[in-house]
C-alpha cells in the first residue's frame, strides 16, 4: 500500500474549485471591515444596535451551519446536479438578493426613524444573507474532500481557495480605496452620513463581480463523491462510516474545533477592530480603512503561497503554531504603537500569521474528515458554527462595554486594548490547545476497541455502527 495517494485533479479543476467561494469571500471582506464602522459613522447606530446587528447575523450563520451541512449529507435534492452545487447555487442566490440591501439606506426611513424601527427593516435581509452565505461555505467545503483523498492536494486546495479570499480582500480594499480616495476625493476626515453612496456601489461591485466566479465554479466543476475514493478502492481500504452523532464521541472533534475557533477569531476580530483602531486610536484619515487592510491581505496572500511548503516539511501543527506566534507578536505592537507611520509592521505579521492559521485550520479540518465524506458537510458547519457564534458574542460584548453610545475621547484606548488582546488570547488558548494535538494522529479513529478494556466505548462504537448501517440502508447512494 503506497503512503500516498496520486493526485486526481487538474490544474484547471483546482482553480475552478478554488473561486467558488469569492462571492462569500467579497461579502465577509465588507461584512467584517465595515458593517460596524458603516451603522456607526456613517448611518449613526449606537454602538450597541450596531453590535446587536452583526450578533443577529453571526447567530443565524452558526445555527444555518450545522443543520445545512446535516442536510447536505443526509439527502440529494439536485436532480443529479450534485447535492453539494445545489446547496451552493441556493446560497449564491440568497447572498445576492439580500446583501445590497445591508449596506443601503434604510428605504421609507427619515431622520428621525428610531434605531429599533431601522433594526426590523435591516434584519431580515442579513438574516437571509447569512443563511445564504452558510450554505455556499458549507457546501464548498463539504465537496473539498470528496474532490482527492490526497492530503498535499487538499491542502494544496485549501491554499487556492484562501489565495482567492485574499484576492478577494484586496480587491474590496483597492475598490474601497478608488471610490474615497480618487472618485470621491474625501480622503481626509472621518467618515459621515455623506458617505452613503460609495457604500452603496461598493456593495453593487461586491456583489456583480462575485457572480461573474460563481459561474466559473459551476461551469469547470464536476461534483463527483467517488472521485476521493478511487484510490482507496484500489488499495482495499475501509473506512468505518461516520453519523454525525459518531463526531460527538471524538476527542479530536472538539480539538480541532477549537483551532479553528481560534483562528478565525484572531483574523475577524482584527479586521473588524482595525478600521477603528485607524480612525479613533491613531486618527489616521479615512482611506486608511482601505490601504492598511490591503497591506495586511497582501502579506497574507505572499504567505499563502508557502503555506503548503510549510505544512508538507514542518506538519500542521508546527505551521499552525508559527501562524499563532506571529499574531501575538502583532498584538503586542499594536498595544505599543501610537504613531501610524509604524502601523505596516503589526500588519504585516498579522497578514502572515492569518494565512498561516486559516489554511492550516482548514487542512486539520479535511484530516480529521479524513475519509469519512459522508458526514464531510457536517463537521465543516459544526466547526464553523464555533467560528460564527463566538464571533456575534465576542463582539456583542465589546459593542456592549463601549465607552460611549457614539463617540467620546476614550474610543482611541478602547479600539487598543480591543485588538491587543482579544485577538492576543484567542492565539494564547489555541496554542494551548495545539500542545494536547501533539500526541494526537488527526484523522487516525480506532475502529476496534477490547471488550475488557472500556466496555462503554464499545456500546457507543457499536450503537453509531447501527445507526449508520440504517441510515446507509435508506439511501445505498449516500456512501
Amino acid at each position: 500500500m503506497t503512503s500516498e495517494e496520486p493526485k486526481t485533479l487538474s490544474l484547471v479543476r483546482r482553480y475552478t474549485y478554488g473561486v467558488g467561494h469569492v462571492l462569500n469571500d467579497l461579502c465577509a471582506s465588507m461584512w467584517f471591515s465595515y458593517l460596524l464602522l458603516f451603522f456607526h459613522q456613517v448611518l449613526k447606530f449606537e454602538n450597541n444596535i450596531a453590535g446587536y446587528l452583526m450578533l443577529l447575523g453571526q447567530i443565524t450563520d452558526g445555527i444555518c451551519t450545522p443543520l445545512i451541512g446535516y442536510e447536505s449529507d443526509r439527502k440529494d435534492i439536485s436532480c443529479r446536479y450534485g447535492k453539494r452545487k445545489t446547496w451552493h447555487l441556493i446560497g449564491t442566490f440568497c447572498v445576492t438578493c439580500s446583501f445590497v440591501f445591508i449596506f443601503n439606506d434604510c428605504i421609507g426611513c427619515h431622520d428621525d426613524t428610531t434605531s429599533i424601527i431601522k433594526f426590523v427593516y435591516y434584519a431580515p435581509f442579513i438574516v437571509i444573507f447569512q443563511f445564504g452565505w452558510a450554505s455556499t461555505q458549507i457546501s464548498h467545503l463539504a465537496l473539498l474532500p470528496e474532490l482527492t483523498s490526497n492530503k498535499s492536494e487538499r491542502t494544496e486546495l485549501n491554499a487556492i481557495r484562501y489565495a482567492f479570499t485574499i484576492i478577494s480582500n484586496i480587491l474590496v480594499y483597492t475598490l474601497c480605496l478608488i471610490l474615497i480616495d480618487v472618485i470621491m476625493k474625501t480622503s481626509t476626515g472621518n467618515l459621515t452620513p455623506a458617505d452613503k453612496p460609495q457604500f452603496m456601489e461598493l456593495s453593487f461591485l461586491v456583489v456583480g463581480i462575485g457572480l461573474v466566479f460563481s459561474c466559473i465554479f459551476h461551469i469547470g466543476t464536476r461534483e463527483n463523491a467517488s472521485i476521493g475514493n478511487r484510490s482507496i478502492q484500489a488499495n482495499n481500504q475501509r473506512s468505518k462510516p461516520m453519523r454525525w452523532r459518531c463526531w460527538l464521541k471524538q476527542i479530536q472533534f472538539y480539538q480541532v474545533a477549537m483551532i479553528y475557533m481560534c483562528a478565525r477569531l484572531m483574523v475577524n476580530i482584527s479586521q473588524v477592530y482595525i478600521p477603528m483602531y485607524l480612525l479613533e486610536t491613531l486618527q489616521s484619515n479615512k482611506d486608511s480603512v482601505a490601504i492598511i487592510p490591503l497591506v495586511v491581505y497582501v502579506s497574507s496572500f505572499l504567505a499563502s503561497v508557502f503555506v503548503k511548503f510549510v505544512n508538507d516539511h514542518l506538519g500542521r501543527k508546527i505551521t499552525y503554531g508559527i501562524g499563532a506566534l506571529l499574531i501575538l507578536v502583532a498584538c503586542v505592537c499594536f498595544y505599543f504603537i501610537h504613531n501610524g507611520k509604524y502601523i505596516y509592521i503589526p500588519t504585516v505579521l498579522l497578514g502572515v500569521g492569518g494565512s498561516t492559521v486559516l489554511v492550516t485550520s482548514l487542512s486539520m479540518t479535511a484530516d480529521l474528515i479524513n475519509l469519512n465524506t459522508e458526514s464531510g458537510a457536517f463537521v465543516y458547519g459544526a466547526m464553523s458554527f464555533t467560528d460564527k457564534l463566538s464571533n456575534g458574542i465576542v463582539i456583542a460584548v465589546i459593542q456592549q462595554f463601549h465607552p460611549c453610545r457614539t463617540c467620546c475621547d476614550k474610543c482611541g484606548r478602547f479600539y487598543r486594548e480591543i485588538l491587543s488582546f482579544v485577538p492576543g488570547a484567542a492565539a494564547i488558548i489555541s496554542l494551548v490547545v495545539l500542545l494536547t494535538l501533539i500526541p494526537v494522529n488527526i484523522g487516525k479513529r480506532d475502529n476496534i476497541v477490547a471488550l475488557e478494556d472500556n466496555e462503554d466505548e464499545r456500546k457507543a462504537l457499536l450503537a453509531c455502527a447501527q445507526e449508520t448501517n440504517a441510515y446507509i440502508e435508506e439511501d445505498p447512494a449516500r456512501t
